[in-house]
C-alpha cells in the first residue's frame, strides 16, 4: 500500500479544479474562466488497487485585496506546508509569469518534492511544449516536469505514475469509494456557486457565496434551500434579473446537476441575501465555511 497528500499550487486560472476533477474521474471542486474561482481547501482522492493518493486543491495564490484574499492565501500557504508532495501548476498557453516567480519564491522555503505540471498543453502546438519546460526547468530543482491536458486528460496516466515514486505513507486515509472530504451541503452549494460563475458579469463573482440552508429527504425527491449571498444590492438585482429571469436560469442549470449528484429528483429554491462587507468580516467569513490558517 502507497499513500500521501499531494498539494496543487499555482496561480489563479491556470486549472487547479479541472486537474483534480480529471483525475479523480467526477466533479468535486467547481470550474470557470474566471480566477480565483477554489475558495476553500478541497481533497480529491484517487484510488486504485494499493495505491491511494488525496490531492489537495487550494485557492489560486494572488495579491489580496481583502479579508477573504487573505485568507485564501493562507488556505493556499497551508496546503503547501500539510501535505507531502507538491504539484505546481503553470498555465502552458500563458506561459511564465510573475505569479510564477512569486510562487517559485516561496517554494524555495519547503523541503518536500515539487513536480512541475504544465498544463494546458492542448492549447499550444507540440513543438512549444520543450519551449514551456526550457522557461521553467532552471528557475526550481524541480523532481519532475509533467506536461498535461486537463481537458483532454492527455499524459493524466504519466502523471498518476510519477506520483507513485514519492508517495511516503503505507495508510488508506479514506474508503476505497471516497472521491471527497466535502460535505453533501458543501457540494450542492458549490454547484449554484458555479452556475451564477456561468452566467453573471466579471464583477459577480467575487462578491458572492453560495450556503446550504435546508435538505429535505423525500423518497424519491429532495427538496433543497440554497441562499445565495451577495454583498451589496445592486449585485442582487443583477442576479435576481429582469422579472426574476437570471434566478430561474441559475435555478433550472443547478437542479440538473444536482440531480446529477444525487440521482434523484430535485425540488430547488434559490434565495438571493444581502450581507453587506461580509468578505471583510470574520464572523461571516466562518460561517460561510473560510477558515482562517496560521503561516
Amino acid at each position: 500500500m502507497k499513500s500521501g497528500f499531494v498539494g496543487i499550487i499555482g496561480r489563479p486560472n491556470v486549472g487547479k479544479s479541472t486537474l483534480i476533477n480529471s483525475i479523480i474521474g467526477k466533479k468535486v471542486a467547481i470550474t470557470s474562466n474566471k480566477p480565483q474561482t477554489t475558495r476553500n481547501i478541497i481533497q480529491g482522492i484517487y484510488n486504485e488497487d494499493k495505491v491511494q493518493i488525496v490531492f489537495v486543491d487550494t485557492p489560486g495564490i494572488h495579491k489580496p485585496i481583502n479579508k477573504l484574499g487573505k485568507t485564501l492565501n493562507k488556505q493556499a500557504y497551508y496546503s503547501i506546508n500539510d501535505t507531502d508532495i507538491i504539484l505546481f501548476l503553470v498555465d502552458a498557453f500563458e506561459g511564465l509569469g510573475k505569479g510564477d516567480i512569486y510562487i517559485l519564491e516561496k517554494l524555495k522555503k519547503i523541503n518536500k518534492p515539487v513536480i512541475l505540471v504544465i498544463n494546458k498543453i492542448d492549447k499550444i502546438p507540440n513543438a512549444e511544449i520543450l519551449n514551456r519546460i526550457n522557461d521553467y526547468k532552471d528557475l526550481y530543482d524541480f523532481k519532475e516536469i509533467v506536461p498535461v491536458s486537463s481537458i483532454t486528460k492527455s499524459n493524466i496516466d504519466e502523471l498518476i505514475s510519477t506520483l507513485k515514486k514519492y508517495l511516503p505513507d503505507n495508510i488508506k486515509y479514506y474508503g476505497e469509494d471516497s472521491i471527497t472530504n466535502k460535505s453533501i451541503d458543501f457540494l450542492m452549494s458549490e454547484i449554484v456557486r458555479e452556475k451564477v460563475f456561468n452566467f453573471t458579469e466579471e464583477e459577480v463573482p467575487h462578491s458572492i457565496t453560495c450556503v446550504t440552508d435546508s435538505v429535505e429527504i423525500g423518497k424519491t425527491s429532495y427538496n433543497i434551500r440554497i441562499s445565495i449571498i451577495v454583498d451589496r444590492d445592486s449585485l442582487k438585482k443583477i442576479i435576481i434579473g429582469k422579472q426574476g429571469e437570471m434566478i430561474k436560469k441559475i435555478g433550472i442549470e443547478s437542479r440538473k446537476d444536482l440531480e446529477k449528484l444525487l440521482g434523484r429528483n430535485v425540488y430547488l429554491e434559490l434565495f438571493v441575501k444581502t450581507v453587506k462587507k461580509w468578505r471583510e468580516k470574520e464572523k461571516f467569513l466562518s460561517e460561510f465555511g473560510f477558515t482562517d490558517f496560521e503561516n
